[in-house]
């Protein structure tokens, strides 16, 4: 005799912290949520990132640039842009959408579909960082691009250029100047751009520890279980735990990241998720060598004091959900950071983590193709710390059948 299934309002299908704020804005409307992971909440990507909250990051990955050198990027084992060999033949219809999106045309589109989203990110999170007393953990300062050569610094000034049309404010820095505001970094002769209004994370996972608290004090229930099927009829959505267990909701949000793809596929959307798989190394530091995050713009990696530490995180490596870390990546990683600071030695930790990849850069935050029983937020990428908030607000405005923040279109599950 089969067990009948427990009553639920609300599920949401992971807790990195798109889960995490998604779950407590439900909550503090008056909906009883349960958070559902197998993991600890925000031990993937949410926890490794390079904790920037880039109100700049408007730039797809694939771009009519990337495309002139894509062969070179992928066959090149330095390059800041690689794939793992084994997985080329599975990744081969993501590289064709890929290569279609970086296409003038749709690129453009793409920036275009970022912007809003980005925009008020700053303050979105200062709101949010206040309504979970983890303001100490937000740090204003802006972030800096670094151009180590004059080369650099002209692409920079082409790209700043463009970006205060999309309404960025940024601007460039002298060597001297970057001197100044960063006295521990070489003398760079390329300079760098400065994004002024940028906000950072000391610590990420400190800061969804404290949403994760706020979330639980709202009534928020977590689950410690994964969903292994989703199926959604005229009374809500069933869906099936690892135990055997079964849920029955209201609605569901899949907010899984990396691991959302198959969920999707089970509630109807065939969405070209893949994964990027993200690398970090630390290195213990009493006193900061920054005072906020730093791009090295040629090697596609983020340098950011964090607590106690410097943070080095970034690269992109196509690849899969395969645990095993590469070595070469990481070396790549630590032979950047000592063209800036040669004196350290070797990283107190390293992590690989995954991130969700979608072809055009967008994320999904989306109703299911039958409606909203089921809402997908996940696909975002390199900016999911930045999106955060303003991603758990639209899919709350998808649940509740409310007003969204801003026109939701440009990242339909449907669009694929």
């Amino acid at each position: 005799m089969s067990q009948q299934p427990t009553d639920k309002d609300i599920l949401v299908i992971g807790a990195g912290i798109i889960g995490l704020t998604t779950a407590l804005r439900l909550a503090s409307l008056g909906r009883e949520v349960t958070l559902l992971d197998p993991a600890a909440p925000a031990s993937g990507a949410s926890y490794g990132n390079a904790g920037t909250i880039a109100d700049y990051a408007v730039m797809p990955v694939g771009s009519p640039q990337v495309l002139r050198n894509l062969p070179a990027l992928l066959l090149d084992r330095n390059s800041p842009l690689a794939i793992r060999r084994a997985a080329i033949l599975t990744l081969a219809p993501w590289l064709a959408r890929f290569f279609v999106q970086s296409l003038p045309a749709n690129t453009l589109a793409n920036i275009k579909a970022l912007v809003p989203l980005v925009s008020d990110a700053a303050p979105r999170w200062q709101a949010l960082a206040n309504e979970t007393k983890a303001s100490p953990v937000l740090q204003a300062g802006g972030c800096l691009y670094l151009y180590t050569n004059k080369q650099q610094y002209a692409a920079g000034q082409r790209d700043i250029k463009y970006r205060k049309t999309l309404g960025i404010n940024g601007h460039l820095m002298s060597p001297e100047a970057l001197a100044h505001l960063e006295p521990n970094l070489p003398m760079l002769d390329g300079g760098a751009a400065f994004f002024p209004d940028a906000v950072f994370l000391r610590d990420p996972s400190e800061a969804c520890e404290l949403i994760f608290s706020a979330a639980q004090a709202q009534g928020v229930e977590y689950l410690a279980h994964q969903a292994t099927e989703i199926r959604q009829h005229k009374q809500g959505v069933r869906v099936t735990l690892d135990n055997g267990r079964q849920l029955q909701a209201s609605q569901v949000v899949i907010a899984a990241g990396a691991h959302s793809k198959n969920l999707a596929r089970q509630a109807g959307d065939k969405i070209p998720l893949e994964t990027e798989r993200g690398y970090h190394l630390e290195y213990d530091c009493p006193q900061p060598l920054l005072q906020r995050p730093a791009c090295a713009s040629a090697g596609g990696f983020y340098m950011t004091p964090m607590s106690g530490r410097l943070r080095v995180a970034g690269t992109v490596e196509l690849g899969g959900l395969s645990p095993a870390p590469s070595q070469h990546r990481l070396d790549c990683l630590q032979r950047g950071t000592a063209e800036f600071f040669p004196a350290l030695a070797q990283p107190q930790r390293t992590w690989l983590g995954f991130r969700p990849s979608l072809p055009d850069s967008r994320p999904v935050i989306s109703a299911s193709r039958y409606g909203n029983k089921v809402v997908y937020a996940f696909g975002h990428g390199h900016i999911g710390l930045t999106l955060a908030p303003i991603t758990a607000d639209a899919v709350a405005a998808l649940i509740m059948d409310t007003t969204p923040p801003l026109d939701l279109a440009p990242y339909s599950a449907q669009r694929f």
